[in-house]
């Protein structure tokens, strides 16, 4: 004996489909809480970002935020840290030292647990990804 599942959708005009429904539905449980309060988070992103902007590639007077070397900061409800950064170029001689400096200058701010630092190629860094800030004191205009 063989079963036949079948599917038929109606669409009837002004009524939202079931599957529409459905999705709805499912979205609206998947609601993301945090265990911080949005203030909290804005705080440690505001002083996050402010340890990151006091850490310089050795070779370029401008701060590796500016510089646009920063890709992600992910705060985690446990205080936790994720940084996604790259490097002007994969040969870069801060290569080894640079990602320790950026894992200690977030770790200083108040709050903040076990930062994690990881380097990361994609995308390819630009001069594109310079701020206004970083084009003046490298006199790039």
């Amino acid at each position: 004996m063989t079963d036949i599942a079948e599917t038929k959708t109606i669409v009837v005009p002004g009524v939202q489909s079931v599957e529409a429904v459905e999705a709805e539905i499912k979205s609206s449980q998947m609601q993301t809480i945090s265990a911080l309060s949005a203030d909290e988070t804005e705080r440690l992103g505001t002083e996050i970002v402010a340890a990151l902007k006091t850490v310089y590639d050795p070779e370029i007077p401008a701060d590796i935020y500016e510089l646009g070397l920063i890709y992600k900061v992910d705060i985690k409800d446990d205080r936790s840290v994720e940084v996604e950064m790259t490097l002007t170029t994969p040969n870069c001689p801060a290569a080894e030292e640079l990602p320790m400096t950026v894992e200690n200058a977030v770790a200083s701010v108040p709050g903040v647990g076990v930062v994690t630092v990881n380097i990361v190629w994609e995308p390819t860094w630009t001069p594109d990804r310079m701020t206004d800030e970083a084009r003046l004191v490298l006199n790039m205009w």
